[in-house]
């Protein structure tokens, strides 16, 4: 049974030829590889508004997660009703519009509309620019053109479009809740919903990639951003003993985060999957807690001190494996021996 409702036509027949490798180009505003880019961007370059581009991260992640795991509940097909057939583009052109403006896989609902209604709405949310009323209406603007060019494009009905907003306005609203009871943890509560989320995808999907790499990507933020929280703990207290707990709490979530991760890489094979979700996992740990390192004076102090006694600590066990040093010390060890057995015999011959 189609779901379609004699939406190609009307919108396919009024785009001409030439302009269907521009309606491929618009339809990468709401593309996993741009919008990582901006959330990453944003939370790297925007040192004043972390937490809010942390919490962006969470969200982008978790919605990814859930709408892997949708689409394989519902396994609904694409319609198939392509803008332009690409052998009528020229061969310049033929490589970017199969990147851009094809896609394979299935299509209930709209993974573009679920993305870009929960990552712009958010930066709406969250961000200071302008009004409010001009950063929702400017969000409702993008979701708006992606949705109608992946119908243009013929990758999506309209109803797959509706849907994916509606779950991700629905997903935001959740969200919202239970962002607003936890003011403090508002980090922690969204890379948690990415976890679950990821774990959600990882049974729908039945082990798929994707989700592998998604609970991976999600570990690694959480327990990256649980390294940060910890600083900022230890860092807002006054005696070291007041640090006890909370540090105690970040170490246990930091740990249960990154133990399946590192378990991943020791027993799976390097180039295996579990392992290429370990590895994700750790890198995107870093990628979290470096931009806070390098913005924030105190930590800065922590980690030039804690860099400087490393290196000392290398450099003496560097000059201890060396074999200059250990005949040096051997013919030193002689010579104390020599000494204390010509001592003994001086006090036993008295």
């Amino acid at each position: 049974m189609s779901r379609g409702i004699g939406e190609f036509e009307p919108i396919q027949e009024v785009i001409p030829e030439w302009a269907a490798i521009l309606v491929a180009l618009l339809t990468q505003l709401g593309d996993v590889w741009f919008l990582a880019l901006l959330v990453g961007g944003l939370y790297w370059f925007y040192a004043t508004k972390r937490e809010d581009a942390a919490v962006i991260i969470g969200l982008t992640m978790a919605g990814l997660s859930l709408i892997t795991g949708l689409k394989h509940v519902f396994s609904l097909p694409r319609p198939g009703q392509p803008l332009v057939a690409i052998e009528s583009l020229p061969g310049l052109l033929q490589p970017l519009y199969e990147a851009t403006g094809m896609a394979s896989g299935y299509g209930f609902p709209s993974g573009h509309a679920l993305m870009t209604t929960i990552v712009y709405f958010s930066l709406a949310k969250r961000l200071s620019i302008g009004t409010p009323r001009r950063r929702f209406a400017g969000a409702a603007t993008v979701v708006t053109l992606v949705g109608l060019s992946r119908v243009a494009l013929g990758l999506h009905y309209l109803v797959d479009i509706v849907a994916g907003v509606a779950v991700g306005l629905t997903f935001l609203f959740v969200a919202e809740r239970l962002l607003a009871r936890s003011p403090t943890e508002q980090g922690t509560v969204a890379f948690s919903l990415a976890v679950v989320s990821s774990a959600f995808a990882l049974a729908a999907s039945s082990l798929e990639p994707d989700a592998v790499l998604l609970l991976g990507a999600s570990l690694g933020t959480f327990g990256g951003w649980q390294l940060i929280k910890l600083g900022q703990d230890v860092f807002a207290v006054d005696r070291p003993s007041e640090a006890v707990r909370p540090v105690a709490l970040r170490v246990a979530l930091a740990g249960a985060a990154f133990a399946p991760l590192v378990a991943a890489l020791e027993y799976f094979q390097l180039l295996s999957l579990p392992a290429a979700g370990g590895a994700l996992g750790l890198a995107l740990a870093v990628f979290v807690t470096i931009p806070v390192l390098t913005h924030s004076e105190r930590a800065s102090r922590v980690w030039t001190a804690l860099v400087f006694w490393l290196t000392m600590a290398a450099l003496g066990i560097r000059y201890l494996l060396r074999p200059s040093t250990w005949r040096r010390g051997y013919a030193g060890g002689r010579r104390v021996a020599g000494r204390v057995r010509r001592w003994i015999r001086t006090q036993t011959s008295k």
